[in-house]
C-alpha cells in the first residue's frame, strides 16, 4: 500500500502530523505489480467529490492511494474527501488553476513512485467505470505512455444534455473504429506511467516542448490536449480503450456550454500554434482544417438554400440529394444507437442537431477569430 505523510507546506488533511515533518513513503515489501496512485484536482466540489471517490473504491483494481487536490477550496470538499477515505493535499499560492494545482501535487507525489508505477489524474465531477483501472493497466506496454478515458455524459440537462450525450457517444464510436487511439488524453480520467511524467518535465526544462518547467503546461487553456501532444512528441502512444469509460457532467445551459466549448476550441488551436507543424500535430492540423471547411460549407449551403427558396420557391424533389440525405441520417442514427431510443429519434429528426452544429460552428469561428486577434481567453469554471 502506498502511503504518503504530510510535507511541510501543502499537507494531507487526513492525519494530524507536525507541520515540519516532510513527506516520505512508508516502508513496503518489494512490489510484484506497479503501484497505482490517484490525484483528483478539486475546487469547491463538495457536491461531487464523494461520488468520484466511491467510483475509485468500486474499481476491480483498487488504487493504492487516492489524494484529493484541494485548490483554494472554500467549501467542505476536504472534509467530505477525508470521510470517504481519501487523503487531501492543499495547494499553496496557486494561481494557475487546474494545471498549477496538478503540478504541485505531482511534484509532491512523484518522488515516491518508481518509473513503472502509475498515476491516474481524474476530474472531481467524473465517475469511472469499475473496469477502468484494470483495463488501463492491461493496455500499457513499452510504447504506450498514457491511457485516457472514453467519456460519456451523465443523465439530465433536457434536450441540451441529450445533444451533448449524443456528441460524446459519437466520439466514443469514432475511437472504437480507430482501435482506441486517443485523440485527447481527457482530463476526465487519464493514467500515466510515472516515467513518462518525469520525461515530460525534463523535456519542458530542456526546451524540447514549451509550457513552463512543470509537468502540465501553464500556458495552455486546455492542459489535457497539450499533454496529449507532449506525450506523443516524446514518442509514446496514447490510447483510449472502450472499457475505460467515464461518466462526466453535461453543461445545463447554453451559456455554460458556450464557455466550455470556447475554452476547448481556443485551447486546441493555440496548442497547435505553439507546437507548429510536426509529425504529431499534422493530423490535428488536418482535423481543424476539415472542421473549418465543413462548417463553412454548411453555412454556404444553408445560405444558398434560403436564398434560392426565397427567390424561386422550393426547388422540388431531387433523387440524388435525397439519397445523400438518407445516407447522412443513417450515419447519424447508427452512431448514437447506444445512447438509447431518444437519441436515435432526435438524430432522425435532424433539425435539433443541425442547430447544435450551428452552435459548434459559431464556437469554432469565434475561437479562430479570437486567436487571430490575439485576444485573451480566460478559463471559466463550470
Amino acid at each position: 500500500m502506498l502511503d504518503l505523510a504530510a510535507p511541510s507546506g501543502p499537507r494531507p488533511h487526513r492525519a494530524r502530523r507536525h507541520a515540519s515533518r516532510r513527506a516520505h513513503a512508508a516502508p513496503e515489501e518489494p512490489a510484484t505489480r506497479p503501484r497505482l496512485a490517484v490525484l483528483i484536482p478539486a475546487h469547491n466540489e463538495a457536491d461531487r467529490i464523494a461520488a468520484a471517490i466511491d467510483g475509485l473504491r468500486d474499481q476491480t483494481r483498487r488504487p493504492d492511494l487516492v489524494v484529493v487536490v484541494c485548490d483554494n477550496c472554500t467549501d467542505d470538499t476536504a472534509e467530505i474527501a477525508v470521510a470517504h477515505g481519501a487523503q487531501v493535499f492543499h495547494t499553496q499560492g496557486n494561481t494557475h488553476k487546474k494545471a498549477g494545482a496538478l503540478n504541485q501535487a505531482i511534484a509532491w507525489m512523484l518522488p515516491h513512485l518508481d518509473d513503472r508505477d502509475l498515476l491516474l489524474v481524474q476530474d472531481a465531477d467524473t465517475v469511472l467505470d469499475p473496469w477502468f483501472a484494470e483495463t488501463a493497466l492491461a493496455t500499457f506496454n513499452r510504447k504506450v505512455g498514457a491511457v485516457g478515458g472514453v467519456f460519456y455524459g451523465e443523465e439530465g440537462g433536457g434536450l441540451l444534455g441529450l445533444l451533448q450525450r449524443m456528441e460524446f457517444h459519437r466520439y466514443a464510436w469514432e475511437l472504437e473504429r480507430t482501435g482506441g487511439k486517443a485523440q485527447v488524453l481527457t482530463g476526465t480520467g487519464t493514467m500515466f506511467r510515472a516515467r513518462v511524467l518525469r520525461e515530460v518535465r525534463a523535456a519542458r526544462r530542456a526546451g524540447v516542448i514549451g509550457g513552463g518547467t512543470g509537468y502540465y503546461s501553464l500556458a495552455s487553456l486546455t492542459e489535457d490536449d497539450e499533454m496529449t501532444k507532449a506525450v506523443k512528441t516524446l514518442g509514446y502512444r496514447a490510447m483510449s480503450p472502450a472499457a475505460c469509460a467515464v461518466t462526466t457532467e453535461v453543461m445545463p445551459t447554453l451559456g455554460k456550454l458556450w464557455h466550455q466549448r470556447l475554452r476547448w476550441q481556443r485551447g486546441a488551436l493555440e496548442n497547435l500554434r505553439d507546437y507548429g507543424w510536426t509529425r504529431v500535430t499534422a493530423r490535428y492540423f488536418a482535423q481543424q482544417f476539415l472542421m473549418g471547411f465543413g462548417a463553412l460549407s454548411f453555412l454556404v449551403y444553408l445560405t444558398y438554400m434560403v436564398t434560392y427558396t426565397t427567390l424561386y420557391g422550393w426547388p422540388g424533389f431531387s433523387p440524388f440529394w435525397t439519397a445523400i440525405g438518407l445516407i447522412f441520417v443513417v450515419e447519424k442514427t447508427v452512431s448514437v444507437r447506444r445512447a438509447g431510443p431518444r437519441a436515435v429519434l432526435v438524430a432522425a429528426l435532424m433539425l435539433p442537431e443541425m442547430l447544435y452544429d450551428l452552435f459548434q460552428h459559431a464556437v469554432y469561428f469565434t475561437s479562430l477569430w479570437g486567436m487571430l486577434r490575439r485576444s485573451e481567453e480566460k478559463w471559466v469554471a463550470t
